[in-house]
């Protein structure tokens, strides 16, 4: 099953009673995958993302990496064409942020376009290939990184 696009919300949105196991394989049951196969995937984004031991676990007890890992495997679990993440480093430590964007990169790679909403600076110029700057709705600046270096 292919979906179109993925969310990583800024605030998780998890049902905290649920697993993080469950809470990856519900986003592929409600559009109608059936259940083992959701599940199937599920387990094997989150071992794909170093999160086997987690599975079980409940989303709030892990730390906010692995949540944001958590997301990230809810938002790939139907394939979309596109991601769109909302400030997915926005409430990590600098080392996490890191790893999330290495991560987010990995997935791009591998096919999906990715489109991130952040006011991290530093981490946009780090690892964007095409920055669009918004100031209150209006396009500001819109720059391709190009050979390494950025391009107007």
């Amino acid at each position: 099953m292919r979906r179109q696009m993925g969310l990583v919300f800024q605030e998780f949105k998890f049902l905290p009673y649920m697993t993080a196991l469950d809470n990856v394989a519900l986003a592929a049951l409600v559009v109608g995958a059936p259940r083992r196969e959701s599940y199937t995937k599920g387990y094997r984004l989150l071992c794909d993302l170093g999160l086997k031991e987690k599975c079980n676990a409940k989303p709030l007890a892990l730390s906010g990496g692995e949540q944001q890992r958590i997301a990230i495997a809810r938002a790939l679990i139907n394939d979309p064409i596109v991601m769109l993440a909302d400030e997915p480093t926005g409430n990590l430590d600098p080392a996490s942020a890191d790893e999330t964007m290495h991560l987010l990169l990995r997935i791009q790679e591998r096919g999906t376009t990715i489109l991130i909403a952040s006011h991290n600076h530093d981490l946009v110029q780090r690892y964007g290939t095409r920055i669009v700057s918004l100031r209150q709705g209006c396009l500001m600046d819109d720059a391709e990184r190009a050979r390494g270096e950025w391009a107007r």
